[in-house]
Order: C-alpha cells, then structure tokens, then sequence
C-alpha cells in the first residue's frame, strides 16, 4: 500500500471520525502517538483531553450537557503499563491495561469486547498498543460490526515488529460523513511522519476539518530512554 501523506489523507475526508497513528519519527529515534477525536453533535464535541498521570482522558467541557450513555465520550483514551503505552478511542484502554496486566496479550484482552452499542453507527472500537521491551514494536486492532450486522462482530489486528524511520500507521472509525457513518474498511493506512513534535502535531491538527475536530493527543517517546513529551490541543478552551 502506497504511503501517503496527512495532510492529503485528513483534508480528503471531512468526518474520519476518531482516528490513531503509530509509528516512528524521521530521526529513527522517537515512537510516535496520535489520537483524535471529532463531532458533528453538541455532546460529542462537549469534549477536552486531559493529562490523567502518564496518560490521558476525555473530560466534557460542560458537564451539564452530557447526555445519554457518557462511557461512549468520557474514557481513558492513554494509559501506561510498565514499557506499553495503549491507545484507544474508548474505554476498551482500560480492558487492555487489566488484560495485559494479568498475562494477557492485547488481542486476547480485546476478545470481550465489540463495537460500540450506538445503533445505527455501531462505531468501530479502535486500540492500539506500544512496547518498548525489546526494542520498539506496535500493533493496533478495530473490532467492528458486519457491515452493520450487530450480530457479528469482526476483529483485525496488526502488528509491526520493526518500524520504519518518517512511517506511521493510520487507523479510523469512518470511511466519511453518512447516516449511519459508514465504518473504516481496509489494513491502516501507511502515513509519512515528518518534522519535530510540534511540527507534526500542527501539521494534524491543521489538516483536520475545522467544523468538525475536537481534541488532539500527540506523543513522542525516546525509544532508548523512554522520556517522552506530549502536546494536547483542545478546540473548547
């Protein structure tokens, strides 16, 4: 698959919805974390990212106008567990870290859960996880309905066992704008990571639709000492 940039993949569709990317920087040294969230209702851009310890939640900006079920908007979206940084678009973060905590691997930590239970949508749940044991490796995985089957769930996951210096993966809950949203079909997509923390995570945010984006988490984590530095970009403020 053909590695393409963000900004053309971001500026083409106006609603990718949450979306994840892992990789490495350019300089070989850096793993890379992205993670948004986008909103076409008032509850789901009543949203902030938040520093919770090593990682990070959502918070609503306006806690009087949460409605319906909040676990779909207010998550751990970052946690750390000893040399792992999990990422997801939902409370399955939590999932993984207990999962992983007790010997699990992170596809068996997902096996006891599914989409999200938002009928029509069925919103993709999308996780990733980062391990700096041996090195640095990644994987991300969707659990997604049968073309909006409830009935059947579908699981992929995908794992990189050596990352390449300027390359990501990019996955998304949707395909576009729609009713119901149509859920991300396809393997990630290959995206080049360029230029310094700041200049990546610009480089995102700019090319997310303005309407419709939310919050942006980024991180980039010294792969042989393991500091790190984060910047987190919130449109409510």
């Amino acid at each position: 698959m053909k590695t393409v940039t963000i900004k053309s993949e971001l500026e083409n569709n106006a609603y990718p919805g949450r979306g994840i990317i892992i990789g490495k920087s350019e300089d070989g040294k850096k793993a890379v974390a992205a993670y948004w969230t986008m909103g076409r209702s008032a509850g789901s851009r009543n949203r902030v990212f938040v520093e919770d310890g090593e990682g990070i939640r959502t918070q609503a900006f306006d806690p009087s106008l949460i409605a319906g079920d909040p676990s779909l908007i207010i998550y751990a979206a970052v946690r750390v567990l000893d040399k792992k940084t999990i990422v997801t678009n939902g409370d399955q973060t939590d999932t993984i870290y207990d999962g992983l905590k007790s010997g699990l691997t992170f596809e068996q930590s997902l096996r006891s859960r599914k989409y999200e239970h938002d009928a029509p949508n069925y919103t993709p749940r999308i996780s990733s996880v980062m391990n700096f044991e041996n090195g640095y490796d990644y994987a991300l995985s969707i659990l997604k309905s049968d073309n909006g089957n409830p009935d059947n769930t579908l699981r992929f996951t995908y794992t990189y066992d050596a990352p390449v210096a300027g390359k990501g993966h990019y996955i998304h809950t949707y395909m576009g704008d729609g009713n119901p949203l149509p859920s991300y079909e396809g393997e990630p997509t290959p995206v080049e990571i360029k230029g310094n923390i700041d200049e990546f995570t610009d480089n995102i945010w700019n090319s997310l639709n303005e309407n419709n984006k939310v919050s942006l988490f980024v991180r980039f984590i010294d792969i042989e000492t393991g500091k790190y530095e984060t910047r987190i970009l919130n449109k409510n403020k």
